[in-house]
C-alpha cells in the first residue's frame, strides 16, 4: 500500500470512528434524529469531494437514524451525492437542531461558530451536541447545559 493510499484508509477509519463514538453515546441509533451541520468538504465551497459527510451519513442512516442536514451551499451537491439514504434538507442551522436527540457539526462554516446555543438547547430533545471541528470550547459547552463531544480534546 502507498503513503497515499495509507492516508485515504486512516482519514475513511477516522470518520468511521466518529460513527461509533456518536453510537456510544447515544445508544442504538434505531429511530434517532441527528441534526448534521456541514456537508461541504470545507467551509465557503460546494466542494463535497472526501467530505466526512460522504462516509458519516450513510454509516449513521444505516444504524437507522432519522437525518436532518443544513450546510450554506453545499446541499445541492450533496442531494446528487447522497441519493440512497434518507435526509430531510432545512433551511437553517435551527430548523435542522429542532426536536433532534443530538447535533452534529461536521463542517466548520463561520456561521456555525456564532449560533444561538441557547436557543439551539431549547428546541432540541436532548442537549447532545457532536463538535467533530471543534469549533466551540468544551467548558463554553457544557457551561450552557450541553453534553459535548469533540475530537482530540479531553
Amino acid at each position: 500500500m502507498t503513503l497515499v493510499e495509507t492516508t485515504i484508509q486512516a482519514n475513511e477509519n477516522q470518520k468511521k470512528r466518529m460513527v461509533e463514538k456518536i453510537e456510544s453515546i447515544l445508544g442504538n441509533l434505531e429511530g434517532k434524529s441527528l441534526g448534521i451541520l456541514g456537508l461541504a468538504f470545507k467551509p465557503e465551497t460546494d466542494d463535497m469531494r472526501d467530505a466526512p459527510a460522504l462516509t458519516i451519513l450513510p454509516e449513521l442512516y444505516e444504524k437507522g437514524a432519522k437525518l436532518k442536514a443544513f450546510d450554506p451551499q453545499a446541499m445541492q451537491e450533496a442531494s446528487w451525492r447522497l441519493t440512497d439514504i434518507g435526509i430531510t434538507y432545512c433551511n437553517n442551522e435551527y430548523q435542522t437542531a429542532e426536536n433532534t436527540d443530538a447535533l452534529i457539526i461536521l463542517t466548520e462554516w463561520n456561521q456555525f461558530r456564532s449560533l444561538d446555543l441557547v436557543r439551539i438547547k431549547n428546541i432540541m430533545n436532548q442537549s447532545l451536541l457532536f463538535d467533530l471541528r471543534n469549533i466551540y470550547e468544551p467548558s463554553y459547552a457544557k457551561n450552557l447545559g450541553f453534553k459535548y463531544h469533540s475530537v482530540g480534546r479531553k
